[in-house]
């Protein structure tokens, strides 16, 4: 792009800092709703929690005039390119939240048809764990995701399987760790 030969200096700096702020502040979604965690998306963008103290009120239909895809629920194999082809006709810079256990790691349905996580299709910047996750998970994860866009890099796209939340190292507020079952169910007689 031809940004990492500006030196960084005060003028460059306050630059940076606006651009920063005004991608923050103007993120559109494109929806991929696929199961119940759809619903409690739509629920974050009712009257209730308003999104739109955010500037995200307007969830997009046209994947070319949004930045953010908020993929809710878990995804099936024969689904898997069609959320990919969305992807790829999102306009740069472009962010995923993964909403729900089903699209972070498959959920409950480990089986063939379910895809085991949705970062092994497109690079996932947030995790909003939860079955479902609550509305007010998925605006920590917004506003997770803010945070990222303000302390982030303006040239560099995050690696495949990057992300914050769930398996970063940093611990989401609010979310406990799951504790190992001591029941053991043994094999079918």
């Amino acid at each position: 792009m031809g940004l990492e030969d500006l030196q960084h200096n005060f003028l460059t700096g306050q630059l940076e800092d606006l651009v920063k702020w005004a991608r923050r502040s103007s993120v559109w979604p494109a929806t991929f709703g696929l199961a119940c965690c759809a619903i409690e998306m739509m629920a974050a963008g009712a009257a209730d929690f308003d999104l739109a103290r955010f500037g995200m009120e307007v969830f997009r239909a046209s994947p070319r005039q949004a930045d953010l895809m908020i993929v809710a629920g878990r995804v099936s194999q024969k689904m898997a390119p069609v959320l990919r082809h969305v992807y790829d006709q999102m306009v740069e810079p472009k962010w995923v939240i993964s909403m729900g256990v089903c699209a972070s790691s498959g959920g409950m349905f480990n089986n063939y048809a379910i895809v085991q996580g949705v970062d092994q299709i497109v690079p996932v910047d947030v995790y909003a764990p939860g079955c479902p996750p609550s509305p007010q998970t998925l605006i920590h994860a917004i506003l997770t995701l803010h945070e990222k866009i303000r302390t982030g890099d303006l040239t560099r796209r995050p690696e495949e399987g990057k992300g914050e939340g769930i398996g970063s190292g940093e611990p989401v507020p609010g979310w406990v760790q799951p504790q190992a079952s001591a029941v053991h169910l043994g094999t079918p007689r």
